[in-house]
């Protein structure tokens, strides 16, 4: 690399920072809990009415401007040059997005961004709806069993990030970073690179803990950190949102490996999906709700859920937000990024996924500048990550347990198969 090219990608970098880090997405999508209130109210009294909403959204058009024409001056064939027009392009498709809120361009740029759930996955044969279908019918007799009770959730917001920020101080040693109460987040927790902020009006459960830990801090936060301390590519600091199924796909896979994850979590991923696929369809915000709450949710949750997306939509249908397809796609693509990685003799591969905050392809396309040392690798590598041996191990199960079908089964089998084997023989002479 000659001195004036890495002269260019330098000044790249920091202009695609200016022109980017005032788009951000949630944060013009939230809705006020004041919303929450009126159509819980309404639900409760048997007069159920469509939420009344109003968001506003900056007059993005100069930085939109802005980012075309940086997009046109990263011309070249050069793999650095790749990302950073197509980082930039998510950006300015994120601005377009934001702007047409409430139209039927909404959700095309979404889709554009996001993907739709009746995608068929690029790497398989099925498409989000087939998964979220799939692990529905799989659950459904788990969620029948009586054994199986709800995470005791009783813990108050600020007695959670007390306890929040005691585990991110011990993990992020050479980092600080804040735990913030916020009474206007509409999600449980949002990880930023300096602050992970929780919902205050929540309660949590020591599940809550465990998922959020290794979700937001491990994977979205030490991503974003290990962003900004790379030396010559601090917009791998920045979500991008063509970022956005690579991240959520490896934090619900971290929520997985480790245990953190339980079975009405992975049901509200898989219910996302559907309600998102009826929304799109023409359901209403009513239909979406019922959606939800005959998926199992309690009436807050499902309030939430339904909010999610349709932030940015139209609460008639058709209209929505379809960030939440970005999950399972996700989770499955980083699931086989890491069988085939561990696979072919390439676990720098799983290294280079908490570089920064990167999309799968990146870590393949980008190899010369890890290999070159321009990229630096990252400082924060969660501890299921750098364990190559019993992630493998993992996978490997994992792998193997998808294609076992457990609708013929019943504990009664197990009896009948031992006579078989056995003869009939109870005793040991």
């Amino acid at each position: 690399m000659t001195p004036e090219f890495k002269q260019r990608l330098v000044e790249l970098d920091s202009e695609l920072i200016r022109l980017a880090k005032p788009i951000n997405v949630l944060k013009y999508l939230n809705w006020p809990d004041s919303v929450e209130h009126v159509f819980l109210e309404g639900w409760r009294a048997g007069r159920p009415s469509l939420p009344d909403i109003e968001i506003s959204v900056p007059d993005w058009t100069d930085t939109i401007e802005g980012i075309d024409d940086y997009v046109s001056r990263c011309d070249g064939d050069d793999v650095l040059l790749q990302y950073l027009r197509r980082t930039a392009f998510s950006y300015g498709e994120a601005a377009r997005m934001l702007m047409a809120a409430g139209t039927p361009e909404f959700t095309e740029r979404s889709i554009h961004l996001y993907g739709r759930p009746d995608d068929v996955y690029a790497t398989q044969s099925f498409s989000g709806i087939d998964a979220a279908t799939f692990l529905l019918q799989k659950t459904d007799h788990l969620m029948r069993a009586s054994h199986i009770t709800p995470a005791q959730a009783d813990l108050p917001a600020a007695l959670f990030a007390e306890r929040l920020q005691k585990a991110v101080d011990d993990y992020f040693v050479d980092d600080q970073i804040r735990i913030v109460v916020d009474d206007q987040l509409s999600s449980k927790a949002i990880a930023g690179t300096t602050r992970i902020r929780i919902r205050g009006s929540a309660l949590f459960s020591q599940l809550d803990f465990d998922q959020l830990y290794q979700h937001e801090a491990l994977v979205h936060t030490a991503t974003a950190i290990n962003g900004r301390r790379q030396v010559n590519l601090k917009v791998l600091s920045l979500g991008a949102p063509r970022t956005t199924r690579t991240q959520e796909g490896i934090a619900v896979f971290a929520e997985l490996v480790t245990r953190s994850i339980d079975i009405n979590r992975l049901r509200r991923l898989a219910l996302r999906i559907k309600a998102l696929q009826r929304v799109l369809e023409g359901a209403d915000f009513i239909e979406c709700f019922k959606l939800f709450l005959d998926g199992g949710q309690v009436e807050r949750e499902a309030y939430k859920s339904t909010q999610r997306i349709f932030r940015g939509g139209d609460v008639r249908g058709r209209i929505a937000f379809t960030k939440d397809s970005a999950y399972l796609k996700g989770l499955m693509e980083a699931h086989v990024l890491m069988n085939v990685a561990i696979r072919d003799n390439q676990p720098q591969i799983l290294n280079r996924l908490f570089a920064g905050r990167l999309a799968m392809s990146d870590t393949i396309t980008l190899a010369p500048y890890f290999e070159n040392g321009f990229i630096d690798p990252p400082r924060y590598v969660p501890p299921w990550a750098r364990d190559t041996d019993r992630l493998a191990a993992s996978l490997a199960y994992s792998s193997f347990m998808m294609n076992v079908d457990l609708a013929p089964v019943t504990l009664q089998r197990f009896v009948e198969a031992a006579n078989r084997t056995e003869g009939g023989c109870t005793t040991i002479q």
